[in-house]
């Protein structure tokens, strides 16, 4: 319901600049428009970003051990299998992606595989597979579009203008609203992607029996990631990994797309106390 009312708000605030530059046809256009976008990132989102950081591939028969986690996490979840890709890349990360869960992927960094335990490694991949459980991807990414067109077209409107012939419009107001609804869009985007990180981290701790080896593996993970950038990272493919791909030097924007390290492995201490008091933790 809260991810609802957020993607409603960036919407609204679309249309918004929409009327803004052209009325009722600036209205409809900018509907269209953002249609039109959805449906290509609904197709080929997982495919641009997995050609973006040139993932390649692997099976059963070339990654025995990350093919066998990935199938485990899938068969608790009651998922199908999703593809498995590794990324040649020295920092510890991983996401996923996919419309939905007959056609999900996730990605593992050889960083990952090399810096973090089999266990550990079981509760970030527990993680991403919530992801695709709950299709966050997809709602991730149709935000940070969204956020983007709002951002773009505002920019253009602020410098050339609207080309609504209204004499009666409010210039302060007009001014007011291309300055501050990029950064309501923004902050809107942030919250849709970190409210769905507290739900993957919270799903992943149960898929992999023991919340502790998520914890575990996002202290090591942020102890390299803040001080080390991914190689081919952008800003518009930052929230699908499960820490920031950005170095604290490098971080381009004021806010960040994921919640603090922090708050997440307190979280996750918690839940994994909970769970063995209850007697569920996995050995």
């Amino acid at each position: 319901m809260k991810t609802a009312f957020l993607m409603t708000l960036l919407t609204l605030l679309l249309v918004l600049v929409g009327d803004y530059i052209g009325g009722g046809q600036g209205m409809l256009v900018m509907l269209i428009f953002s249609v039109g976008m959805n449906f290509v990132t609904y197709w080929y989102s997982d495919k641009m970003v997995l050609a973006q950081y040139r993932a390649r591939q692997v099976s059963e028969e070339t990654a025995p051990a990350l093919y066998g986690i990935v199938r485990r996490l899938a068969g608790r979840a009651g998922l199908p299998v999703p593809k498995v890709y590794i990324i040649d890349d020295p920092v510890p990360n991983a996401f996923a992606t996919g419309r939905n869960p007959s056609h999900a992927a996730v990605a593992v960094t050889t960083g990952l595989m090399n810096y973090l335990s089999p266990k550990e490694i079981e509760g970030v991949l527990g993680h991403e597979m919530t992801h695709v459980r709950n299709r966050d991807i997809l709602i991730g990414t149709v935000a940070a579009s969204l956020a983007g067109l709002i951002t773009t077209i505002s920019r253009f409107a602020f410098w050339f203008g609207g080309s609504r012939d209204d004499d009666n419009r409010n210039p302060v107001a007009a001014i007011a609203l291309l300055i501050l609804a990029p950064i309501a869009a923004g902050i809107i985007q942030l919250a849709v992607s970190r409210s769905r990180e507290y739900k993957a981290d919270e799903g992943g701790g149960q898929l992999c029996g023991n919340p502790d080896y998520l914890a575990d593996a996002l202290e090591k993970i942020s102890g390299v990631a803040t001080a080390h950038s991914m190689g081919r990272a952008t800003e518009a493919t930052a929230h699908m990994f499960i820490v920031c791909p950005f170095s604290r030097r490098d971080m381009a924007n004021l806010f960040s797309t994921h919640p603090s390290t922090e708050e997440r492995v307190r979280l996750l201490r918690k839940q994994a106390a909970d769970m063995r008091a209850r007697g569920e933790v996995r050995p």
